[in-house]
């Protein structure tokens, strides 16, 4: 029996989750195109020819479903059946997702077995994160509080979220801060395909009139160079037998020495649940380095994903990172992406390449 699967943590409650992985129009956001089997309700057909992992479309029957907490198919793809297994399970942050898939007929090659698992990281680290970044901006009211001019704008977790929201004209300030908020609730739009679903309940959102996009942090092209280590003065004492021979007790250069890197962070992308980093490792001395640590620390409650560059793991708040060997004079450049239940905070609260500090923060 083959098996594969992946999980994430998500800064969202379960019941957003669900109705994601559950909506057919919503889960061809994210993942594919789902279409409904005639007078079939619970079989749908999942347009995953051209997916990484995937060697035709998918037909899909409903075994069980337990909402809002666990939903398993079984999928028929040419020859071969699978069951898939896909529970939300709630957390003190959000909900944890995972996805289980088992083959039940046929078989997978290995390589293809790691290309579908691959896919369905990258859709539910990356694509299903933004939507549910879209569906939590749609629950945004903005209220105008006469003790507060500048009330802040909270996320209302309605019981129904198809619910339209509620519209209200809200002070200069609080208006203001909606413009900013709805360009960064519809970042993660930009390289969705075909922008968010849309809902027959809402009224129509106009752009705002003259808006032009922010640009983005500039990225420092200066290379840091090693100071030079001052030569100690006096004469050497001259040895009573020369040899041309080298004497055995001097030590010869080796490729991978360790010397002093330097990092520098920035954020190069935000959206209104999160941001993407990245770390560039540079090496100014004259010899590879290797046996490197980059340690970024988060706000608390929030998770890394989609990591490239480097080797990963997260502990708590902290992300260690680690990679290859950086060649003398080079960088080795780590990008990742960071969910977060502040909408605020667009940085770590800490970072350092081997206990010492990155520039930039």
């Amino acid at each position: 029996m083959i098996e594969i699967g992946t999980q994430i943590d998500l800064l969202h409650p379960a019941d957003r989750v669900w109705r994601a992985v559950t909506d057919p129009e919503l889960l061809g956001r994210w993942f594919a195109d789902a279409e409904p089997v005639p007078g079939r309700p619970d079989r749908w057909r999942l347009r995953t020819a051209g997916l990484s992992g995937f060697d035709t479309d998918t037909d899909v029957e409903g075994v069980d479903r337990r909402a809002p907490e666990l939903i398993v198919v079984r999928c028929r793809e040419g020859a071969r059946d699978s069951l898939l297994t896909c529970s939300v399970t709630p957390t003190e942050a959000g909900c944890r997702v995972l996805v289980r898939e088992t083959v039940e007929r046929g078989d997978w090659p290995a390589e293809q077995g790691a290309r579908r698992e691959e896919c369905y990281r990258q859709a539910l680290a990356g694509r299903l994160p933004a939507l549910l970044d879209w569906l939590a901006f749609r629950q945004v009211d903005l209220r105008r509080d006469s003790a507060a001019p500048t009330a802040v704008l909270p996320v209302a977790l309605m019981a129904d979220v198809g619910r339209p929201p509620t519209r209200r004209r809200a002070a200069g300030t609080v208006a203001g801060l909606g413009v900013v908020t709805l360009a960064l609730g519809l970042a993660g739009w930009v390289l969705s395909r075909g922008g968010p679903p849309a809902d027959p309940g809402a009224d129509p959102v106009a752009p705002a009139t003259g808006a032009t996009a922010a640009p983005g942090p500039a990225r420092s092209t200066a290379t840091v160079r090693p100071t030079p280590t001052p030569t100690p003065s006096g004469s050497a004492r001259p040895s009573r037998t020369p040899s041309a021979t080298p004497s055995r007790r001097t030590p010869s250069p080796t490729p991978t020495a360790t010397g002093a890197l330097d990092a520098r962070y920035e954020t190069v992308s935000t959206r209104l649940f999160g941001y993407t980093g990245e770390v560039v490792v540079d090496n100014p001395g004259g010899s590879p380095t290797s046996d490197w640590t980059v340690r970024v620390t988060l706000p608390r409650g929030s998770s890394a994903a989609e990591v490239s560059g480097a080797d990963w793991r997260q502990d708590g708040q902290s992300v260690t990172f680690t990679g290859p060997a950086v060649p003398a004079g080079g960088s080795q450049v780590i990008r990742f992406d960071v969910r977060t239940a502040d909408p605020v905070t667009k940085a770590p609260a800490g970072c350092t390449v081997d206990e010492r500090p990155c520039a930039g923060l």
